[in-house]
């Protein structure tokens, strides 16, 4: 039976991780170019709204990641409720 704070652990546990990710992994460089043409394409004001959005979904993305590997690593390795 799965515990009913399973799924607001699950999102907890992403965002954890996400802000972990914001001090260890560094978030990809656009150039000059690409991201006055992704200004452009999506309408945005300047090029710090742009960072911003990819900060954010850069973060999460690696979050989630981390977070189902871990939780993969966890289940398969360390989880005491197995079937033998």
């Amino acid at each position: 039976m799965k515990h009913p704070l399973e799924t607001l652990m699950s999102a907890g546990g992403i965002l954890l991780l996400a802000f972990f990710s914001c001090l260890l992994l560094p978030a990809p460089a656009l150039t000059v170019e690409l991201a006055q043409k992704l200004i452009k394409m999506f309408h945005l004001l300047d090029m710090n709204q742009l960072y911003t959005i990819i900060f954010c979904l850069w973060f999460l993305a690696l979050g989630a990641l981390e977070y189902f590997v871990g939780r993969f690593i966890w289940k398969r390795w360390f989880s005491i409720d197995r079937e033998a």
